[in-house]
């Protein structure tokens, strides 16, 4: 199975008298992980990449079942397979600092990713995922789940989102985000969650936030609805001077364009 995947060495000034074509060694990269239905080439991926690489290099990709890639969407289960390789495709470009960022569904397949054994990440941002499985609280969730269950809704899956998804249920059902969460630690981790997220309310981050034991950091955004196409250039900004700094906060300023 292929796997579409973009590399971006990021607005970092390279030594013209190396010619390895390899980063210089420290300078991070960040995978990032879009939600249920984008893939590496909507505007919104191609937004949050474009911030992140102020800060470093940056590799999209499409799920499986998602854009160009091969396979059928496991929303969220088999897709940790997908992230690792990702992963391992940044670290063989030689980027030692390798950081994954996802977003909702993806947000919640940096968190299942981290808190396998020899993941090999040094930070996970996660932004608008849920804390349990079969969430159906709110109207988006149960459009979503018609989507997925009803072979009517995966056909417009199919055709009207470029997203092919599997027919087939968990088995068996993967560890879900917050049964994930307390075995990230040390590994440094971000929870960011809209207060208006119209998907998963804001007792998703808080349970979240509760399952790290005070190991992970949340921030509760205000006025934030959900994923990509929520998260301002701002916050993008902070999430980057974040990840830079190893977790400690937004110490640097971007690199200018």
């Amino acid at each position: 199975m292929t796997i579409d995947a973009v590399y971006d060495r990021g607005a970092v000034v390279y030594n013209d008298s190396d010619d390895t074509g390899m980063p210089p060694a420290g300078h991070p990269a960040f995978v990032v992980a879009h939600g249920f239905t984008g893939h590496a080439d909507r505007p919104y991926v191609r937004r949050v990449a474009g911030v992140l690489r102020r800060y470093g290099a940056v590799v999209t990709f499409s799920f499986r079942g998602h854009g160009r890639s091969g396979g059928l969407s496991t929303v969220g289960d088999r897709e940790v397979l997908d992230l690792a390789a990702a992963v391992r495709w940044a670290r063989e470009l030689g980027h030692e600092r390798v950081s994954t960022v996802g977003f909702s569904m993806g947000g919640s397949v940096v968190l299942r990713h981290a808190a396998e054994a020899g993941a090999g990440v040094d930070a996970v941002v996660s932004v608008s995922a849920p804390a349990r499985w079969y969430y159906r609280g709110t109207a988006p969730m149960r459009r979503v789940h018609w989507l997925i269950t009803r072979r009517e809704g995966r056909l417009v899956g199919r055709y009207g989102l470029r997203t092919r998804i599997d027919h087939r249920e968990w088995d068996p059902v993967p560890l879900s985000p917050v049964e994930s969460v307390p075995l990230i630690a040390p590994t440094p981790l971000l929870i960011v969650h809209g207060d208006r997220d119209g998907y998963f309310p804001v007792d998703h981050p808080l349970m979240l936030a509760e399952a790290t034991g005070g190991h992970g950091e949340l921030w509760l955004e205000r006025g934030m609805g959900h994923a990509e196409n929520a998260s301002s250039e701002e916050l993008l900004h902070r999430i980057g001077g974040w990840l830079v700094s190893g977790g400690r906060g937004f110490p640097t300023t971007p690199t200018p364009p």
